[in-house]
C-alpha cells in the first residue's frame, strides 16, 4: 500500500524541528501489537465526530476500516455504552484512538477484548479509580478552562476561547467551522471515574501537543510518562488531529501494526 504523502506544513516539518519520537520511561509490561485493520476513533470536548475528518481518509487509504463515535457527552457511563457498541460491531483487533477528554473512554473502554491498541491525542489518561481534576490541579491551569460557558447543566466553549486556546493553530474559517458544529456536555460527564485502565495491559501510544492551551503540556507527558506510551511531540495546538493529521495517521497506523 502507497505510504501516507508529508506535507511540509504538518509530519515532515515536525519531523525535522518539533515530532521528537521518544520512548517515554520503562515500557509496562504488556504484548506486542498485533496487526490491526480496524479502527475507531472517539472525539472530546467542544467537539463532535467530525472532528476526525482530517485523519480518517489517511487511514481509509490504506484499507483500514474506520468508525467515528459519536460521544453523547452526558456521562461517562453512557460515553463508554455508546463506544463499547461500536466495538462489539468490529471483526477483529481494533485500535481505540480518543483526543482529548475521551482518553477517558479509551481507558476505560479499552478493555474491551477486540482492542489491540490504544492512541492517546493530547488526551486524558487517568488510571483506575483516579480523580482526574486533582491530578490536573497539580499543573497550571489551562487557559481554555475559563472560556467554558454554561447553560444550566450544559456546558460549551465560547468562541474567542475555542478559537485562540482550543483551535488556535488551525485557519480562523476552519476553525469557526469546527466551533459551529461544537456539542454541549453535560457537568455529570466531567465527574466519571473510569474503574480500570487499559492502558496498563495493552501496547499505547500517546501525541502530546506543546502549544497545549486545553491540557497543560507537562500533565500530557506525565501521563505518557507514566503509561509507558510510545510518544511523539508536536507542535501544535490541541487539535494535532486537524492541523497535523498525516502525523496522527501514522501513529495510528503504527499502533495497528501497519508501519
Amino acid at each position: 500500500m502507497p505510504p501516507i504523502p508529508l506535507d511540509r506544513r504538518g509530519f515532515s516539518r515536525a519531523a525535522l524541528a518539533s515530532l521528537a519520537v521518544t520512548l517515554a520511561g520503562p515500557a509496562l509490561a504488556r504484548p506486542a501489537p498485533v496487526k490491526a485493520r480496524n479502527v475507531v476513533l472517539v472525539h472530546g470536548l467542544f467537539a463532535d465526530g467530525s472532528s476526525w475528518s482530517e485523519v480518517i481518509p489517511l487511514l481509509q487509504d490504506r484499507g483500514l476500516n474506520v468508525t467515528s463515535v459519536q460521544n453523547p457527552l452526558t456521562s461517562l457511563p453512557d460515553a463508554v455504552a455508546e463506544a463499547t457498541r461500536v466495538l462489539d460491531r468490529q471483526d477483529g483487533p481494533t485500535v481505540l484512538a480518543g483526543h482529548s477528554f475521551s482518553g477517558m473512554i479509551v481507558t476505560e473502554a479499552g478493555m474491551h477484548p477486540n482492542v489491540s491498541s490504544l492512541v492517546y491525542v493530547a488526551a486524558r489518561a487517568p488510571d483506575a479509580g483516579e480523580d482526574y481534576a486533582a491530578l490536573a490541579a497539580k499543573y497550571p491551569t489551562s487557559l481554555a478552562s475559563a472560556g467554558i460557558v454554561y447553560d444550566g447543566d450544559e456546558g460549551r466553549l465560547g468562541e474567542t476561547a475555542f478559537l485562540r486556546d482550543f483551535a488556535g493553530d488551525l485557519p480562523p474559517r476552519k476553525a469557526k467551522a469546527l466551533f459551529a458544529v461544537q456539542q454541549p456536555f453535560h457537568k455529570l460527564l466531567l465527574t466519571g471515574r473510569t474503574t480500570q485502565a487499559a492502558w496498563r495491559s495493552k501496547p499505547s501510544w500517546y501525541a502530546v501537543s506543546t502549544e497545549d492551551r486545553t491540557i497543560n503540556p507537562d500533565l500530557e507527558r506525565f501521563m505518557a510518562k507514566r503509561m509507558g506510551a510510545t510518544t511523539i511531540e508536536l507542535r501544535s495546538s490541541h487539535v494535532s488531529l486537524i492541523s497535523h493529521p498525516q502525523a496522527i495517521a501514522r501513529l495510528i497506523l503504527e499502533a495497528a501494526g501497519q508501519v
